[in-house]
Formats: structure tokens, sequence, C-alpha cells
């Protein structure tokens, strides 16, 4: 919260910028550059983007969510490093695992997974959203192996083994003595209740949902430029704040339509609350790659693919990130909104201090 109250204030110092060709004066306050904060993830995105552009591969992309039913998603609450990373870890090993076996694809493929933590409203639904190519290589490394014209795998069989694999995993971290309980669920602190948890969640299905193909490379980069860096809440979601209630568009699934979109308020301290219910924990890697696109292999697997589907190696994207001194979206920082001109630097200051340029001085005053 600290951050985000500084982000793009004096408390950050800042430059003031000048046009040379009328000399209008602007000042830019530095940004906070903390992954939570709703006015800091351009750069980011637009850099991580331009190094996933020349991975793309022309080939059918699929979209894969894999959800954590509501028992679960309570104790993840309260142990947000150990289950986040589960989920992660679970959802990439079913996809890998189901795409090697031969009665579906008979193939080795990579994804990238992005941890979500939050429902439209706000509120804690941890959820991990996987990008895949539609195909893999061949066991032996010679070919390359298509999936079905618009389809990859069958849904029903990932989320059996994701509630397998889940299940086994987190009964393992309890048996090791990794999972804390407190207040509501202090309960499960006992061997028999947490027995009697994780057994009434195998009987019922687990959501996996698998969205209609992307139309191609391009359609991908758009997704991922939208999702990879997104935080619970975007600026332009805010509607109102009167002092003490915030108002803000939210969209309801279970509605159809144009129902769907609909406005919240909340008190302030219930707005933050939920806010920061979805900061994560230090270090935590909310975008991770799994198989042919781990981090170790990556270049020579995507070499690979490419040379077995006969494609050449793309031109990459310029990575035309935002000023490290500024950290300003717009992409016309440096035009003059009064004339076009082009804006300059012409003075810094440091954290906590106002710039000796601004306001704009007056006629006849000499601003040295």
């Amino acid at each position: 919260m600290s951050a985000i109250e500084r982000c793009r204030t004096a408390a950050l110092g800042g430059h003031v910028e000048r046009c040379e060709a009328c000399a209008h004066l602007r000042i830019s306050y530095n940004s906070c550059r903390d992954r939570h904060c709703p006015k800091c993830q351009a750069a980011a995105a637009k850099e991580w983007l331009a190094n996933r552009q020349a991975e793309l591969l022309p080939v059918p992309y699929f979209h894969v969510v894999f959800t954590l039913p509501g028992p679960i998603a309570d104790i993840a609450y309260q142990n947000k490093t150990l289950v986040y990373d589960l989920l992660l870890k679970t959802a990439a090993e079913t996809l890998i695992t189901i795409a090697a076996d031969p009665k579906h694809l008979g193939a080795r493929i990579g994804l990238t997974a992005v941890l979500h933590t939050w429902g439209s409203a706000l509120t804690h639904h941890p959820h991990v959203h996987i990008i895949v190519p539609g195909g893999g290589l061949s066991p032996d490394g010679q070919h390359w192996i298509a999936c079905r014209p618009g389809f990859f795998l069958s849904v029903r069989v990932l989320s059996r083994l994701f509630r397998r694999l889940f299940l086994e995993r987190l009964t393992a971290a309890y048996q090791a003595g990794r999972l804390q309980f407190f207040a509501d669920q202090a309960a499960l602190a006992q061997p028999a209740a947490f027995k009697a948890r994780l057994a009434a969640l195998r009987k019922v299905k687990w959501v996996v949902y698998a969205k209609r193909p992307f139309g191609g490379p391009d359609a991908v980069l758009a997704y991922l430029s939208r999702y990879t860096h997104r935080i619970a809440i975007a600026n332009s979601r805010l509607v109102a704040f009167d002092g003490e209630r915030v108002t803000f568009k939210w969209k309801d699934y279970r509605a159809k339509l144009d129902a769907r979109y609909k406005l919240m308020t909340l008190d302030a301290d219930e707005f933050i609350r939920r806010l920061l219910i979805h900061v994560l924990p230090d270090g935590f890697h909310r975008i991770r790659h799994y198989g042919l696109l781990a981090n170790a292999n990556r270049a020579d697997n995507i070499a690979l693919a490419r040379r077995l589907l006969g494609v050449p190696d793309p031109a990459p994207l310029s990575a035309d990130s935002d000023r490290a001194d500024g950290g300003h979206e717009d992409q016309e920082r440096n035009i003059c909104p009064c004339c076009g001109g082009r804006m300059v630097i012409v003075e810094t200051f440091q954290p906590g201090c106002q710039p000796r340029l601004w306001p704009i001085p007056a006629i006849g005053f000499d601003s040295s």
C-alpha cells in the first residue's frame, strides 16, 4: 500500500520536461515499480511481450484454465506460497502428462502459466491461465505432432488427473507439517477433520476449462499483453469515491450478456482489504514456463520446433519500454500537448523534494 500511495508523487522524486518549441513545462513523478500497482505494469508487460513474440510458433494455441474449488481456496488463503505453487506445478504436470500419453497426443509440449487469485468482485478466487501450443515434439524429437483441429485434450481427463495429483501433494504437505490453520480453518489442524475435507473433494468435479483456440499468433500476443501483468483491478474499473465508499465495475459471470456488467460499492476499508488479498508473497513467480518452454532449454526447443515445422525465425519486436526515470504509460509522453513539439528533461529532483521549475514561472521572473 505504501508503494501505491507514493507512486507518481514527490515522495519518489521525478523530473521536469520542457517543450523545445514553446517552452511548455510538464512535471513527471517517478513510479513505484511495484508489481501490484495498477499504474506500473505497462513497461514490464511490453518488455516481457517482446521476448515472448520470438518464441511463438505458427500453430494453433489453446487456453486452458485450472481452478481450485472453494474449500481448497480457503486453505490457500492461509497458505498462499505453498498452495499457489502447488496449483501452478500440478496444473502444468497434468497437461504435460496427458499430452505425453499416446492415447491422447503422444507429444512433449510446452506451456506458459499465469496465476490469478481474484474474481471480478475482488474476492479470493485462485486459478491459473495456461497458454499452450496445439502440438509438441515426438518422443524422439524427430517430428512435430499436431493436435486435432479445434481440439487439444479432454478436459474431463485433465480434471480427474489434476484433482488426484493436487490432493496427493496437498496431503503430503499436511503430513510434513507445512500447512498452517487458524481462525475459521483452525479445526483442519486435526488430522481427522483434514482427511474428511479432502475426502469430500474427491467426489466432486474440479473445474478445468478449455476455451476456444486463438485466431493466430497475433491473438496470442494480444491476450498475453492483457493477462500476464494484470493485477486484481485496473484504474479503468474505478467509477467513484465519495470519501468513504468506492464504486467499481465488475462482471457477474452467472448472468447473461449485458446483464453481466454491474456496479459494486464497498466501504473504503473493505475495498482495500479485498485489494490486499491479492498481494503475492515476496519472491513468488506468478508467470512460469514448463515443458518445452522451461527456461533451461527453451531456446533450443523453440529452434528445433521451428525446423521441424519448416518456418524461419521471426524478426524480434522492439522492446521500447517506459523510461526508468518517469515511468509514464502514455505512448505520447515525449510530445508536447500544446504544440506537438518534443519534450526534453530540463530538471530532475530527488525523492521528497519539489521541482524548482514548477509551477511555470511568471513572465519576467528569473528562474535561475
